[in-house]
C-alpha cells in the first residue's frame, strides 16, 4: 500500500514536471495562447478544463522519457550495466533486474522532491486554490534545483553557449531546456567515472588471471572460466552490493 501511494505521488509529480517543460518552451506557450485566446485586456486566458485534462493525459504518456531524464535514473543504470559487464555477468543478471534496482533506488533519492511537489504544486492545484500554470512554475523550483545541485558549472556554461543564451547573474536564471541538457550531460560524466572505479579492481584480477594462465601455458583455457568466481567471491566477500548502492545514493548531493 506505501509502495502504491509512493508511485502515484511520483507519478502525478513527474507529470506535473515534464509540462512545466512543455511550459518553459516559447514556442509551446504561444501556441497555447493563440489556441486559448486572449481576455479583453490582452492578456492571456487561463487553461479551461478541457484543455488541461488533454494536455496532461497525452503528455503521461512521455513519463519513461521523463523518468530517464530529468532524474538519477539515467546515473543509476549506467553504473549498474558496467558493473554487470566488469563482473562478466552479461547472462547472470538480466537488463530487468538491473533497470528495476536503478528505478527503486530512483525513487528512493526522488522521493522528497516528489513530495514537495505533491505538497505545493499538485494539491493546490486539485484544490482549485491555484491555477495550472502557477502549480507549473510551482513544480520546476525543487526540480530546478535539484537538478542545479548535479550539474557542473562547465557543462552548463557550454549547453548555454550552444543555446545562444545570453549570460546570467545566476545558474537558476537559465531556461529549463539548458538546464535539463546540462543536467543530462553531468549526470552521464558522473555515471562514467563511478563505473571506471568499480571496474578497475575487476579488470586487475582477470589481469592477474590472464597472466598466470599464460605462464602455466594453458592458453586454451578462457580466463573468463577461472576469474569470474574470484570475482563473485570478491564481491561478496567486500559487500559490494551494498557498498555500490551507497555510493550510488550518496553521489546524488542534496538540492
Amino acid at each position: 500500500m506505501i509502495l502504491r501511494s509512493s508511485l502515484r505521488r511520483v507519478t502525478v509529480a513527474l507529470g506535473l514536471l515534464f509540462l512545466t517543460l512543455w511550459w518553459a518552451n516559447p514556442a509551446c506557450a504561444a501556441n497555447t495562447i493563440q489556441l486559448l485566446g486572449t481576455s479583453a485586456n490582452g492578456a492571456p486566458t487561463e487553461f479551461t478544463v478541457k484543455t488541461q485534462i488533454l494536455v496532461i493525459m497525452t503528455l503521461l504518456g512521455l513519463l519513461p522519457v521523463l523518468m530517464l531524464m530529468m532524474t538519477s535514473f539515467v546515473r543509476f543504470v549506467i553504473v549498474l550495466s558496467l558493473l554487470r559487464q566488469a563482473l562478466g555477468l552479461q547472462q547472470g543478471l538480466p537488463n530487468r533486474i538491473v533497470t528495476g534496482v536503478a528505478l527503486i533506488l530512483t525513487l528512493l533519492v526522488m522521493r522528497p522532491i516528489g513530495e514537495n511537489i505533491w505538497n505545493n504544486a499538485f494539491l493546490p492545484y486539485d484544490q482549485d486554490k491555484i491555477g495550472l500554470e502557477t502549480a507549473l512554475k510551482t513544480a520546476e523550483v525543487p526540480l530546478s534545483q535539484f537538478m542545479l545541485a548535479q550539474t557542473s558549472k562547465s557543462a552548463l556554461l557550454q549547453i548555454a553557449s550552444l543555446a545562444g543564451e545570453p549570460p546570467v547573474s545566476e545558474p537558476k536564471q537559465h531556461a529549463f531546456t539548458v538546464k535539463l541538457a546540462a543536467f543530462v550531460l553531468s549526470e552521464l560524466k558522473t555515471a562514467f567515472q563511478i563505473g571506471c572505479m568499480l571496474f578497475i579492481p575487476f579488470m586487475v584480477v582477470d589481469l592477474v588471471v590472464s597472466s598466470v594462465l599464460m605462464a602455466m601455458g594453458m592458453m586454451m583455457l578462457s580466463p573468463l572460466v577461472i576469474s569470474l568466481p574470484l570475482k563473485l567471491l570478491l564481491f561478496v566477500l567486500v559487500d559490494g552490493w551494498t557498498l555500490t548502492v551507497n555510493t550510488l545514493v550518496t553521489s546524488v548531493r542534496a538540492y
